[in-house]
């Protein structure tokens, strides 16, 4: 079999990618080793954040840092045995948390940011599936004023900045809205401009859904397998060997299993996370999604029940799953919505890919200009999708790129 474009991976990312070309008449193959949108992409919180362009924080005080240490605080956890093997990578988060810096990465994820709602809109459309979309918005809820007044100061500062519209809630204001929402809290930011999607992984499957509809191919394979072949390259399927003249790495957190053997070295990791099912309690039913601020989980409406996510892992990527934030962050969600039972026989455990900075690698490989890469979308993995692929359907076929690539160029870390 032959092709023009290969497409590794069919994520949120990757399918996209291979959407927007197949749909431009590029004879793409979207080539994944299970079905789409059953790995990283299946699992998150399905919010849309157009607001989200201030990245998460390394902590820099001495006292958080501490708690983290000592398994404290509910949003993170880590291994002790995988610390070796990440210090570098959070040697250079640590030091991309500085404002200054965020704030350079905003201005890079910003273009992107503001065109995603529409670019998903897009997709699901041409999909069929636009009704997954749920224009709710999302709150951000503060137990405590000084940890409101702080986001108040710099993370609210610099996302209204860029016109996102938001209002700031009283609990009881924002049980007039979702009555189910206990008012145990100080404040809510309420981003009116987030869309929920109420199942991820059926909108991704229904994204991977154009490919075949315009005449391209969904094959299961190993993106291992890739190699060169002549002047394109080759890869192992289940339906036989695949050839094609451009391949795009869209593995998110088993991207560099495939890119290191072009000689690329990124400062990369996964950050790990996990999700649990549960029935809604007594008067649970709530329409938005939200975050708790201080223990870093995020509750969501979902059709199979009450979606609970969690914050951050620091693990190998492939070490047991350790779903112990599941159980720090239960009482902690409900206290502000009645919880029922675990509707999952275990935790869900999914692996953001990550690059110190927060913004993704897009574009062509230096001194490979025929491989395209497109990860590391870290948190904002959903939202970021459509947009991305558009920009490397773009990237591949010449096209006026819908925004400048620059900022995303993978040479960054050289």
């Amino acid at each position: 079999m032959r092709v023009d474009v290969v497409v590794l991976g069919a994520g949120i990312v990757g399918s996209s990618a291979a959407a927007h070309l197949a749909r431009r008449g590029v004879r793409t193959a979207l080539v994944d080793r299970r079905a789409p949108g059953k790995e990283t992409s299946f699992g998150n919180a399905g919010l849309i954040e157009p607001s989200g362009v201030v990245p998460m924080a390394f902590p820099r005080d001495l006292a958080t840092l501490a708690k983290a240490a000592l398994g404290l605080l509910p949003q993170a956890n880590y291994h002790l045995s995988a610390l070796p093997s990440l210090l570098p990578f959070l040697w250079r988060y640590r030091q991309q948390s500085t404002r200054a810096n965020r704030l350079r990465s905003s201005v890079a994820l910003h273009p992107l940011l503001s065109r995603a709602v529409a670019a998903h809109r897009e997709l699901l459309t041409a999909a069929g599936a636009a009704h997954l979309l749920h224009p709710t918005g999302f709150y951000r809820l503060f137990r405590a004023a000084e940890s409101f007044e702080s986001y108040l100061a710099f993370e609210l500062a610099v996302e209204a900045g860029y016109g996102s519209p938001y209002e700031i809630l009283s609990p009881a204001e924002v049980a007039a809205r979702d009555p189910a929402i206990r008012p145990v809290f100080h404040k809510a930011v309420w981003w009116k401009d987030a869309v929920a999607v109420r199942s991820p992984g059926e909108a991704v499957t229904a994204i991977a859904g154009l490919v075949p509809r315009h005449d391209g191919l969904l094959l299961k394979g190993d993106a291992r397998s890739l190699r060169r072949d002549g002047s394109g390259f080759r890869v192992d399927t289940d339906s036989g060997p695949l050839t094609a003249d451009t391949v795009v790495v869209a593995l998110g957190p088993w991207s560099t299993d495939v890119t290191e053997q072009f000689g690329l070295k990124l400062p990369f990791a996964v950050k790990r996370g996990y999700h649990m099912h549960f029935e809604p309690g007594s008067d649970a039913k709530f329409d938005t999604p939200f975050v708790d601020m201080e223990g870093g989980y995020f509750l969501a409406p979902m059709p199979r029940g009450i979606r609970l996510t969690t914050g951050v892992e620091f693990a190998l990527r492939d070490a047991p799953p350790t779903p112990v934030q599941i159980e720090r962050t239960r009482p902690m969600a409900n206290e502000l919505v009645p919880l029922g039972a675990p509707l999952d026989p275990e935790p869900w455990m999914g692996r953001r890919p990550c690059l110190p900075d927060s913004v993704p690698v897009i574009g062509r490989l230096k001194g490979a200009e025929s491989v395209v890469l497109a990860f590391g979308h870290q948190h904002l993995g959903l939202t970021l999708g459509p947009i991305t692929g558009q920009l490397v359907a773009d990237i591949v076929t010449g096209a006026e790129p819908v925004v400048d690539p620059a900022p995303y160029r993978p040479e960054r870390f050289a």
